[in-house]
């Protein structure tokens, strides 16, 4: 058994760690005051102009489809190699990744078919298009399976109605992936349909937006009488609740990197802060409380890191179903984050607290992680149900 990461893996993290030092971290305290300022607008916390140099610069570098299949103009190094960049990104609050902008590539590249390929997948593959999903409803949160927005068949074409609560990107976004339920009777087996709507199309608004904590700025979407052909189908008609399910795995385990990287963040604060500041005649570093910070910190990030890259690895090998193991690095990565942020907001005192450091805001917005993407409580019965179902797993 072999934990090292492989040499091309290592060479990515190298290049992403010096990007994220050079590109990202000096433009904090601009993320910081945009954030603090933003109040209930909605403009995005990078400015446009910095996001497309910022892309540049990543693509000059190499940091560009990193899972993206070759065939789809990407560099396919797989789903491990994503999450070490990940990681290394999130050593900065910049709310930056490079294209694709989230885990819809692993839907459309099982799904797209066709003209669709050309359409959508190409596009948002190369970072020309920008994608969100529209699932979550005011009575349909966790419970993906209780959506109740229909989509209908008439006069040969498919019909939408309804409404969508909790859509990040959504007036950004060039086309959305919109779940509907086509057949009530059947349900998530084998009534729902996910469907590609473009951007202004006739009967989609998007009049209420949600201001929430750190960069989280969701939208209500409304959809009347919306007219859909059947070449904006994605996938088979009834069939998208498992594809989905995998996808929103693809999404924990995004998040799980994201957490492992600001964790390491705030413990590279921790023992700088540790090693300089003198209290009472001494280094914080002798005080025992703040050597148990540091070091329940690093356990527990080494922890939650190899449960993040032994999902990875199953991933790139093909498994089907990681539902448990999503859940699993989600509960665990991001509870990991908080704890940390806090031991390290504890050591900062009141500095910890201001928006001098990145710390404060960290921890606002992490605390969003835990209900976004399912709460923990659900993810913990969905690994409960699993396991009293089917015993343990064979080791």
């Amino acid at each position: 058994m072999d934990f090292t990461l492989p040499d091309t893996t290592r060479m990515i993290q190298d290049t992403v760690r010096n990007f994220t030092q050079r590109e990202l971290i000096p433009h904090e305290p601009l993320i910081i005051r945009r954030e603090a300022e933003r109040g209930m607008g909605d403009d995005p916390l990078i400015p446009p102009e910095l996001e497309a140099t910022l892309q540049q610069k990543a693509r000059e570098v190499g940091l560009w489809g990193i899972d993206v299949p070759e065939e789809f103009g990407g560099q396919e190094f797989g789903m491990l190699a994503k999450c070490v960049v990940i990681e290394q990104l999130k050593h900065s609050i910049v709310p930056f990744v490079p294209p694709p902008d989230s885990p819809n590539l692993h839907l459309l590249k099982a799904l797209c078919k066709g003209p669709q390929i050309d359409k959508y997948l190409l596009p948002y593959a190369n970072g020309e298009k920008k994608s969100c999903i529209a699932l979550s409803e005011a009575g349909a949160g966790s419970d993906a399976a209780n959506i109740k927005m229909r989509a209908e068949r008439k006069n040969g074409k498919w019909v939408l109605n309804g409404a969508k609560m909790w859509i990040s990107h959504a007036r950004r976004a060039d086309f959305m992936i919109v779940v509907a339920v086509t057949d009530p009777k059947l349900g998530s087996r084998g009534g729902m349909t996910a469907f590609l709507v473009d951007k202004g199309t006739p009967g989609v608004t998007i009049p209420v937006s949600y201001p929430m904590i750190g960069e989280f700025h969701p939208y209500q979407v409304f959809f009347d009488e919306v007219e859909l052909e059947d070449s904006q189908v994605l996938g088979e008609v009834g069939n998208i609740f498992v594809p989905l399910t995998n996808r929103l795995g693809i999404r924990r385990l995004d998040i799980a990197s994201r957490c492992v990287g600001l964790a390491s963040r705030c413990l590279e604060m921790m023992i700088e802060q540790a090693n300089t500041r003198q209290t009472f005649g001494s280094p914080l570093a002798d005080k025992q409380a703040v050597q148990w910070w540091i070091s329940d910190s690093y356990q527990e990030i080494e922890m939650v890191r190899l449960l993040i890259h032994r999902l990875a690895w199953k991933i790139d090998q093909g498994v089907a179903d990681f539902r448990r193991d999503g859940s699993m690095v989600k509960v665990q990565a991001t509870e990991l984050i908080q704890r940390v942020a806090d031991r390290a907001i504890q050591l900062f005192g009141g500095m910890g607290l201001s928006k001098e450091l990145p710390l404060e805001y960290i921890a606002r917005m992490c605390r969003v992680l835990r209900i976004v993407e399912g709460p923990s409580e659900v993810h913990r019965w969905v690994i409960a149900r699993d396991l009293l179902r089917n015993g343990l797993p064979q080791q």
